[in-house]
Parts: structure tokens; sequence; C-alpha cells
């Protein structure tokens, strides 16, 4: 079976991230005893990605590069802010230190009630605030794609109706 819009793939790789600062580097290394599993069309994955895989069948390699603009696009200066520290501050008024911590993604809404996530670049709280990141993480980043497809198979009627991959290297209900 080919991987196809509607199908599950799981998939072994290497990725390396670059821009026009950093050269190539590691930041994934998935084997094939553990490979991403998801439902092409519906993973949130970049479009080109998901694209690029198309026609794949298990035991066939890759090695592709998905460009920032198709991938998670730029990175924007003004989605990194100060927020002010009490506006992050636990119910008895205490900053949760085990929660908070440089480095640490922190999933936030805004004034609307949007989900968002946001990475945390600094706490100074002589100063009052938290700076935060809310770009993706690899924003702004050229992805390098090298690996395997492990397993293609038919979506189930109920991943398709879920829009997610269930049982073994997915959502488990």
């Amino acid at each position: 079976m080919k991987i196809e819009n509607k199908t599950v793939a799981a998939i072994a790789y290497k990725l390396s991230v670059s821009d026009l600062e950093s050269p190539k580097k590691l930041v994934e290394n998935v084997d094939s005893k553990h490979p991403m599993h998801f439902l092409v069309g519906e993973s949130g994955l970049p479009p080109k990605f998901e694209e690029t895989l198309i026609g794949l069948q298990a035991g066939d390699t890759f090695n592709f590069t998905v460009n920032a603009a198709d991938g998670f696009g730029t990175r924007y200066e003004e989605d990194v802010m100060n927020l002010p520290i009490e506006d992050l501050l636990d119910e008895k008024g205490a900053l949760d230190k085990e929660m908070l911590q440089v480095g640490k993604l922190v999933p936030m809404s805004d004034e609307e009630g949007h989900q968002t996530r946001g990475r945390i670049l600094e706490i100074n709280e002589a100063k009052g605030f938290i700076k935060m990141d809310f770009n993706h993480p690899l924003a702004g980043k050229d992805m390098h794609f090298e690996g395997s497809v492990v397993v293609v198979r038919e979506a189930s009627k109920e991943e398709m109706e879920h829009g997610h991959v269930h049982g073994e290297g997915g959502h488990h209900h």
C-alpha cells in the first residue's frame, strides 16, 4: 500500500534544521522501533512534508528538505514579548517555579480564548516580566528529513471520524 491522503503512515527519520545563521543541526531522531504515526491529510504537519511522502510505501527511503516558507513559516520578532509576571501567577499569587522555567513550552490562551503555546526565554522577577516566544519552535528553519517508511495502512472509520491515529503510535481513548 502506498501513502496517500487518509492513510496512516509510520516513519522513522532524522530531522535536521538550518537557517541563515546556523548550519544544519540534528534536532530529532525517531527510530523504526518507535516510528512517528500520522493520519495523512489530518496530521497538522506542513502540507509540503506530507506531499513529499505521497506515493511511498513501507521500506522506501526518503531524503528531502522543506524550506521555512513551506514549513512553519517566518519567525517574527513581534511574537516575542514580555508578559507581566502577575498575569502568570497561580491562584495563591505565587510563581509556579516547576511549570514556569526558561526553555519550557507553556500552554496559554489569548483574549479571544484561542489556544497557543509560548516558550519561556527569560524570567525577570525583579523587573516583573516573563519573556515569551510565541513563534513555532521551527519557524524560520529549513527542515531536512532523512528516513524510511515503516508502515502504511488504511485508516479505520473511527480514525477518520476523529481525525487522528488510534492504537499503537497514536491516541488512546
